[in-house]
């Protein structure tokens, strides 16, 4: 549009200048002696025209040609910045990809290259982080002393090493060396909301709650903090506050803290106890109590519950206002039932306790009730609440029921087997009678059993079965295979230990030894 405007305008121009010389016709004459120059006044005009141009396109020409060299220069810088930009992107793609070695590599590459201060310091940073992720701890803290004596005196450039330095060391877990890297920037009036939240960090992790109260509240103030985060920070702080300061120092804390900040969970319990140890159990009921009413807290209706039979009374009446719009919540069945045993009001306790336990099974709410009982000489009821106690509160084994073992088989035992056979080894005394014979018991007699049901020797097994093997299929062969067999058998029972019997112990001489044969009467 602007080009359409000077070109009418130009044309304006030259139509009008046309028109005035056509119509005012005149000579120009120049006197140079011994010279003299007359012209009529339109070539006078178009000669200055040509003049003027051929001036301007000739000095414009010669400042070209003279400015040559800075223009090769800057066309140097440019390229060099283009290489710069190039290794900074590629760098930091790599970093954010999680290649730190890759990123690592371009951005040293572009330290060791460029000129310009502010991009030395960037690369510099950025290599550090990427060292960092790599964990190498002693090139990080090389880069970062690099970065800081690039920085030289620029403000701008030293708080962004202190603050890349400090955030660095906070993911080591060195909040101390973080603190101390963020301190001269703090000194300096530095408010910057990254700073404020790295020193957040850094004191939240030393335990430093006067700071980290204050720098919570700021940064909620201003909207940068998350209100879940803010609220938890703040919730600690207090609390620890509180049960750290001394007998003024701690009335100071809670004087501070607002309205909203006093009905936290935390805050409520410790300023409770503070007051609990001052000898002010009525301004902690107040406390607890408007607690509750801000959130329904089980740590908070615990603690409520927790006083001297002097406070019974007054705790009850509010505890029964609360179940009246709880009514079926149990850990207010299980306060009220602890607000009534420390009033020893037994029934009512009972009541309670014995609701909470319906609608959830409480390890606590079992122990009441056991000690309850145990209070009231109920001992079976006592036992069984503690352990249903100890079973809500801990995983037991299973354990198998109680029963006995079967009768045993004993139709089959060497001592209960009638002796075939041995008659001739029974001796009678004279005078004396034999024995009856014992009535049997079972009308079926029992099975010999065989000398493998109790032989527990596999080589003894092995000569069993050889055994019954000739027997059933006897091979061709000698007449006393079947017999060897037999006798091997026997010659290993006949050797197997006596218990209570030493046979290599030496006989006295003249007395048979153990395995002399018994001579036949």
């Amino acid at each position: 549009m602007r080009t359409w405007f000077w070109t009418l305008l130009l044309a304006a121009v030259a139509v009008a200048l046309a028109v005035f010389l056509r119509e005012h016709e005149g000579n120009v004459l120049i006197l140079v002696e011994p010279w003299r120059v007359q012209l009529s006044l339109t070539l006078a005009v178009l000669l200055l025209v040509a003049t003027f141009i051929g001036l301007y396109v000739g000095l414009r020409l010669l400042g070209w040609l003279l400015s040559i060299p800075s223009r090769v220069r800057a066309w140097r810088g440019r390229r060099a910045q283009v290489r710069d930009h190039e290794l900074l992107e590629r760098g930091w793609i790599g970093f954010l990809e999680g290649r730190y070695a890759h990123a690592e590599k371009d951005l040293t590459k572009l330290l060791g290259q460029t000129r310009s201060q502010p991009r030395k310091v960037l690369a510099a940073l950025s290599a550090a982080r990427a060292a960092h992720g790599l964990g190498e701890i002693s090139r990080r803290d090389a880069l970062l002393d690099q970065a800081l004596e690039h920085a030289g005196q620029d403000a701008g450039l030293k708080e962004a090493v202190a603050t890349v330095a400090a955030d660095l060391l906070l993911d080591q877990g060195q909040a101390q060396a973080a603190v101390q890297r963020l301190a001269p920037l703090q000194d300096g009036g530095v408010r910057h909301l990254h700073t404020q939240r790295l020193l957040l960090r850094a004191h939240h992790a030393l335990g430093n709650h006067e700071q980290t109260f204050g720098l919570a509240r700021s940064l909620m103030r201003r909207g940068v903090l998350a209100k879940g985060e803010g609220i938890s920070l703040l919730e600690t702080a207090a609390a620890e506050r509180l049960r750290a300061g001394g007998d003024d120092a701690w009335r100071a804390v809670w004087k501070d803290l607002k309205a909203d900040e006093r009905t936290l969970p935390e805050v409520a319990l410790a300023a409770a106890a503070r007051f609990e140890q001052a000898g002010q159990p009525d301004e902690a009921a107040r406390v607890l109590e408007a607690a509750v009413a801000a959130r329904m807290d089980e740590r908070l209706i615990m603690a409520y519950a927790r006083c001297e039979p002097a406070q019974v009374k007054r705790r009850l009446a509010k505890a029964e206002e609360w179940l009246a719009k709880r009514p079926d919540d149990p850990d207010l069945l299980c306060v009220l039932g602890m607000l009534c045993l420390a009033g020893q009001l037994w029934g009512q306790a009972e009541r309670y306790l014995l609701r909470s336990a319906q609608r959830r099974n409480d390890a606590r709410v079992h122990a009441l009730l056991g000690s309850l009982y145990d209070r009231l000489d109920r001992a079976h009821d006592a036992a069984r609440h503690w352990r249903l106690a100890t079973a809500a509160g801990m995983p037991l084994p299973v354990l198998a029921s109680d029963g006995s073992l079967p009768a045993a088989d004993m139709r089959s035992d060497p001592a209960l087997l009638a002796g075939e056979g041995m008659d001739d080894y029974l001796i009678e005394t004279p005078g004396t009678a034999a024995p009856a014979p014992e009535p049997v018991l079972h009308a079926e007699p029992p099975e010999a059993a065989s000398a493998s049901d109790y032989v527990l020797d596999p080589y003894a097994r092995e000569l069993e079965g050889a055994a019954d093997r000739q027997v059933q299929d006897p091979a061709p062969g000698p007449a006393g295979g079947q017999v060897r067999a037999t006798e091997a058998l026997d010659e290993y029972f006949d050797s197997a230990p006596i218990p209570g019997v030493d046979f290599n112990e030496v006989q006295p001489e003249g007395k048979p030894g153990p395995d002399a044969p018994a001579e036949k009467k």
